[in-house]
């Protein structure tokens, strides 16, 4: 079984397609965080897999992001999708509104963050972490279907699973960053590393603790939100999927030309 399109389901996100086939795919790092659903979206078969596990059962810190990315390339995926609910660092941000990232800043600790562990040594740039192609994808259809949406941003990816303090949200809006969310990193840098397409959609639930006039966020608010957006979501991806081509000739698909010696 083979899919050209992956799709990273995340918190309040767990299923997608209806019609499909279940497929249990073995990796060197281990089990994904379940199996994967593979069915066809306007002539395009598409990988569905939900990174908490299908009850939510995995946090931020313990998803296996390796073996998830893996068992999409096995399955013949080059192009990855991974929306996510995030916290907004910016007041002027609003609830249910898309972020398509450009950018993110890695605060985790102690994640296993690449394949590359040994010989031959290889450091894949990070310069520009998400695709360009398929970010731009994202921002026009988003617009077309009148879903508001910010072209670019950057997220900053914590450890989890606490939420931070307000000492700590007020740092990150004081460097200028947008998002906040834990599942962001390392999963499109992986994608990276194994040459595929992976662009990200943030999705504000929140606004962060340090933003003023922001109550403290719990994951009742956070699911709330997400489900009140989840067929904005599923709008978006069912009218992307289609438009989406072969793995471009960019960045991506030559990650490792420059990364090893």
């Amino acid at each position: 079984m083979t899919a050209e399109i992956g799709i990273f389901g995340g918190s309040g996100f767990y299923s997608f397609l209806d019609d499909v086939e279940e497929v249990e795919v073995e990796t060197p790092f281990g089990k994904p965080s379940a199996p994967l659903t593979v069915g066809e979206v306007g002539g395009k078969r598409v990988a569905f897999l939900p990174r908490h596990g299908r009850a939510h059962e995995l946090p931020p810190a313990q998803i296996n992001y390796r073996a998830n990315v893996w068992a999409m390339k096995e399955l013949g995926v080059r192009r990855l999708i991974g929306p996510c609910a995030s916290g907004a660092l910016k007041k002027e941000l609003q609830l249910g509104e898309f972020v398509v990232c450009d950018q993110f800043v890695d605060r985790t600790s102690g994640r296993k963050d690449t394949f590359y562990e040994g010989d031959p040594v290889t450091h894949v740039s990070a310069a520009d972490p998400y695709c360009p192609d398929l970010r731009q994808l994202l921002v026009d259809t988003a617009r077309e279907l009148g879903i508001p949406v910010r072209d670019g941003g950057t997220v900053v990816v914590i450890q989890g699973p606490r939420f931070s303090t307000r000492a700590e949200s007020r740092w990150f809006q004081d460097a200028g960053w947008d998002m906040i969310n834990m599942t962001a990193y390392p999963e499109g840098y992986l994608a990276r590393e194994l040459e595929l397409c992976y662009a990200n959609i943030s999705m504000v639930t929140d606004h962060d603790v340090g933003v003023e006039g922001a109550e403290p966020v719990s994951h009742e608010q956070v699911i709330r939100v997400f489900n009140e957006n989840n067929e904005r979501l599923r709008e978006l991806l069912f009218a992307v999927i289609p438009r989406i081509g072969p793995q471009p000739d960019d960045v991506c698909a030559s990650a490792l030309a420059s990364a090893r010696a």
